[in-house]
């Protein structure tokens, strides 16, 4: 009897098994599950053991036949909190212009944590997304035929303004649109910081390439409701723009 028993929940164990499975591989072929977004799908780009961490991009959000537009999001592993409302929210919003790429860096190693006292030179976590960006992300812009990109971050209001967009190249495309989406938003203004320490490792180098790119900075201790508000607020402004 206690044969019987066993074998059936070894059966058991192993359907139970099978169903996450093929629930898992359905989630990572098209994790989105709106109408609105059925083409969209979540793949792995760079997941490598001698990498800190991992590289994500969910393609094909929006329009599948629109201009193509890259979000980055997880350049400091630290700033999640917005990252994760915008990759929330955008899959979310129906009715878009264009098509968007959302690129998910994953930090694995020396993330640290806020008051950890470093600073950006000692911050291990900050250049370990900021090489993986340059690394993995800054090629599939480069290469991948973008109208535009836009690096989403979060600081600490130690800045004027606290939701800000700005390019770190000055009279350029990326500067333009980054002004355009300030114009066109309540509760984002253009502010360009002296310096940024991710610049060299995206934004900039896009920027020479002839791809405009801009931030994004939101306030890291705002609560989320008001994040959600303004993360909409950028998704449509960006949905707005015009490229030459």
């Amino acid at each position: 009897m206690k044969k019987y028993i066993l074998i059936l929940i070894i059966i058991a164990l192993i359907l139970v098994g099978g169903i996450l499975f093929v629930q898992n591989q359905g989630s990572q072929n098209n994790p989105i599950g709106t109408a609105n977004n059925a083409n969209a799908i979540r793949e792995v780009i760079a997941n490598n053991s001698d990498d800190p961490g991992s590289v994500e991009v969910i393609r094909n959000v929006g329009n599948p036949n629109g201009e193509k537009i890259a979000y980055v999001v997880g350049v400091h592993p630290l700033e999640h909190e917005v990252h994760e409302t915008l990759v929330k929210i955008l899959p979310e919003t129906d009715n878009l212009n264009y098509s968007y790429d959302i690129y998910i860096i994953n930090v694995t190693d020396d993330v640290g944590h806020y008051g950890a006292g470093y600073s950006d030179k000692d911050d291990k976590g900050r250049q370990n997304g900021q090489n993986l960006a340059y690394k993995y992300v800054y090629p599939k812009i480069v290469n991948g035929s973008y109208k535009a990109a836009i690096d989403v971050h979060s600081n600490i209001g130690a800045y004027p303004y606290k939701t800000f967009v700005f390019s770190p190249v000055n009279e350029g495309s990326g500067e333009k649109y980054a002004s355009d989406v300030a114009g066109k938003c309540e509760n984002i203004t253009y502010y360009s910081p002296e310096s940024t320490t991710s610049g060299p490792f995206l934004t900039i180098p896009l920027n020479e390439y002839g791809i405009p790119a801009f931030y994004f900075e939101e306030y890291s201790f705002a609560n989320q409701s008001t994040k959600d508000i303004h993360v909409k607020e950028l998704i449509k402004a960006v949905d707005g723009l015009k490229f030459k």
